[in-house]
């Protein structure tokens, strides 16, 4: 198969571009199964998270439809070519991407919000995880308490900086790229999985302890990159 290695630093789009021009030029039929995930990742030399980012940009995109439990196929018909920025913008950041960047701003706004939170913070972020637990499941109700939640640490961090960074992460969590990827994930055991890491966020905020409140904001969302990465149904 003529694939070429792409380099480590490179982002999920020239991954899928690559497929993409793999499927133009037949060597994916229409119908067929792509190769497994790890077969690509280890043909292109990249990360298996950095294959299924591209997965997902190339299903947003038509070429390729995911079956859970059966693979990623490519569509039968070509659909047209996606419109590209004229500006020639960076691609959103990829979900994993966003996860870390997260991992690295959200514990230490966690972190400050132990020490800083008012009585108004705790009682808004009891709302949230309330309305987040009443929910069986992802929704776009459940993630906006979500968000919420989130954006109150970054209130409450005393930082009147991170509330504007966490907003700009927010947006790209509920992006088209991530919501994508995110709806192979879901069910109501995923959902309280992450409600009970929430709880223990809040549980470390109101009883003031940062370093606690920081592992707890760190062990979310490394769990979350963890389901990304080792849920995936369509294939093995």
């Amino acid at each position: 198969m003529p694939i070429q290695a792409i380099e480590t630093r490179r982002l999920y789009r020239q991954i899928a571009d690559q497929v993409s021009r793999l499927i133009d030029a037949g060597d994916f039929a229409a119908g067929s199964r792509l190769p497994a995930e790890r077969e690509l990742a280890e043909k292109l030399g990249v990360s298996r998270p950095s294959v299924r980012e591209a997965l997902i940009a190339l299903e947003m995109e038509g070429l390729v439809e995911v079956r859970g439990g059966a693979g990623v196929f490519v569509h039968e018909r070509r659909p047209p070519p996606p419109r590209r920025d004229p500006n020639g913008a960076m691609p959103a950041p990829g979900p994993f991407d966003l996860i870390r960047a997260r991992w690295i701003i959200e514990s230490e706004a966690a972190y400050h919000a132990a020490s800083h939170a008012t009585a108004d913070h705790l009682q808004r972020l009891k709302a949230a995880l309330t309305d987040m637990r009443q929910a069986p499941t992802h929704s776009p109700e459940s993630i906006a308490a979500d968000q919420r939640f989130h954006l109150c640490i970054a209130e409450a961090s005393g930082n009147s900086a991170l509330p504007m960074v966490v907003q700009l992460l927010w947006e790209q969590r509920t992006g088209p790229l991530y919501m994508r990827l995110e709806s192979h994930f879901t069910g109501s055991k995923i959902w309280h999985e992450a409600v009970d890491e929430h709880s223990a966020i809040l549980d470390a905020i109101a009883s003031r302890d940062p370093p606690a409140a920081r592992r707890a904001m760190r062990r979310h969302m490394k769990n979350a990159e963890i389901r990304f990465a080792s849920a995936w149904k369509a294939q093995e």
